[in-house]
């Protein structure tokens, strides 16, 4: 790690304060982060580590305070003025156009001019390979981003900023989506920006990564900073504490519930994409109640068709499905959601939440034709309004009020809602993909709590996930999917993290068969 010394640090907040109607969401900042340090920035879903680095990025203008990059004053208006003080910035959920090829998405709206007119494709791939050679990202400039795992798309992400002059870098979140190997390959990538003294400003809710990659560590507890520490000085737990005032929870579950009543049946279930190829291939299994069945793979490997094709949103679908005795293979999504599948979806802000909207408006989503949301055949406004003030109390979700819109609420209060949501109407199965993505330790524990008293109560659940200590603490049984097909069941109880990214991919398979 870069031990850089210089006279200004690179980033300094000083009395940064932001107001929102109802909400205080920072207050007295007080940040310092040292040139060529990787300094992170830890604390619970709304303790406003988002709004900062907003802030800092020239997306929202403080109410209070200064900024100062590398010593001088500076006023952002917005993300341009960052990106011109050297600042850029990696968002959690990734911003690149699949139909486009990685050197068109790196250029994209900094493209260079062949005497003003023509787009200077040589020059452009020339500066792509010289950043991508001296900081050892391994880009390859003309393969379509479509054909590129997570970890290759994060990496074009980061030559994006470094492309437009960043010497600084904010990465939110960012190995939410990446398995162990790729979080190795990642950090290494970061070791070499700093060695070369570039700063990095790390956002995270994984404490252990946090303590083996960074430099320096600042914690935000409601609205301001708490602490700034020292990762040789610190663990987990005590990070946590710091946090949210309790330690470090865990997924781990006990007691098994498994009975022998299958609540959903899969056999032979086979998706294909718009070209005749199988994303998902012989597929089957058996859900019991009180059951939770993790399935692990590295992204791509065909979790999310299997997900849109048990929730009827994924045509050219072949096989069996059974739910609760009867067969729903032909059934619509809106009448398997009837038949009692609840469904926690892999991207909230795309699939799971109306972001304008209120809260009680998405209280109603996918539960339309069901009580307490109608009455007859209309919209019961004081029935949805009644339950959402329900799901926030029993399931902790923080607002001013449900007619907020979800758009203010945090990631993790907007998880909780939908997990809220999804939870009512006695389901009998529920598919949770990525459950915890993307939100802080506390509204995690809250989450793993639900699942496992639901799954006490009976519930059947499919979990996919990437925190593979999620899906072993979690799982009552565990299947590993590869290339679409099912390549290894896992027994939870007697696996590690590294055994099971192993076989998923495909170094494994035999070991964990």
């Amino acid at each position: 790690m870069s031990t850089a010394t210089v006279t200004a640090p690179a980033v300094e907040l000083t009395g940064i304060t932001k107001r929102f109607p109802g909400v205080v969401a920072n207050r007295d900042i007080q940040l310092r982060v040292t040139k060529g340090q990787i300094h992170a920035i830890v604390g619970e879903n709304g303790a406003g580590k988002s709004t900062l680095m907003k802030i800092l990025y020239g997306m929202q203008r403080p109410d209070e305070g200064e900024i100062r990059v590398e010593g001088k004053p500076v006023a952002f208006h917005t993300p341009a003025d960052a990106i011109a003080a050297g600042i850029g910035m990696v968002h959690q959920h990734f911003m690149l156009a699949d139909n486009l090829t990685v050197l068109e998405n790196v250029i994209l709206g900094s493209e260079p001019r062949r005497a003003g007119v023509a787009v200077d494709f040589r020059a452009a791939r020339r500066k792509i390979k010289e950043i991508s050679d001296a900081y050892g990202l391994g880009i390859r400039p003309d393969v379509p981003v479509e054909e590129l795992g997570v970890g290759d798309r994060q990496r074009v992400e980061i030559l994006k900023v470094l492309y437009r002059g960043a010497r600084i870098l904010i990465l939110d979140e960012p190995t939410a989506v990446l398995v162990p190997h790729e979080v190795d390959e990642l950090f290494e990538n970061l070791r070499g920006l700093v060695r070369e003294g570039l700063t990095i400003l790390f956002i995270s809710h994984k404490l252990d990564e946090v303590l083996r990659v960074a430099d320096a560590i600042t914690v935000i507890r409601r609205g301001t900073t708490v602490a700034g520490v020292d990762p040789k000085d610190m663990t987990a737990r005590r990070l946590a504490e710091l946090m949210v005032g309790s330690e470090l929870p865990s997924p781990e579950t006990r007691e098994s519930t498994v009975t022998d009543t299958v609540v959903l049946s899969v056999r032979d279930l086979t998706v294909r994409g718009v070209d005749g190829r199988a994303v998902v291939e012989g597929v089957g299994f058996d859900i019991h109640k009180g059951e939770v069945l993790g399935v692990a793979g590295v992204e791509g490997n065909g979790q999310a068709e299997l997900v849109e094709a048990l929730m009827g949103i994924r045509p050219c679908t072949t096989g069996s499905l059974i739910l609760d005795g009867k067969d729903i293979s032909g059934w619509p999504t809106l009448k398997r959601r009837e038949g009692g599948i609840g469904y926690i979806p892999e991207d909230r802000h795309r699939h799971g939440l109306l972001l304008e909207a209120p809260l009680w408006e998405n209280r109603i989503l996918g539960h339309q034709t069901r009580r307490p949301n109608v009455k007859g055949p209309w919209i019961d406004r004081s029935g949805a309004r009644a339950d959402t003030r329900r799901i926030a109390e029993d399931y902790d979700v923080r607002t001013p009020g449900i007619d907020t819109a979800a758009a203010a609420l945090s990631g993790g209060n907007q998880q909780k809602l939908i997990v809220g949501r999804e939870m009512s109407g006695d389901p009998v199965l529920l598919i949770a993909s990525h459950p915890t993505r993307g939100v802080d330790v506390g509204a995690q524990a809250a989450i793993w709590d639900h699942l496992r008293d639901a799954r006490a109560a009976g519930l059947a659940v499919l979990l996919i996930s990437a925190d593979l200590d999620e899906l072993i603490g979690l799982s009552d049984s565990l299947k590993v999917i590869l290339r679409g097909r099912i390549v290894a069941d896992v027994d939870p109880a007697n696996v590690t993290p590294e055994q099971l990214g192993s076989a998923m991919t495909g170094a494994g398979e035999a070991a964990a068969q």
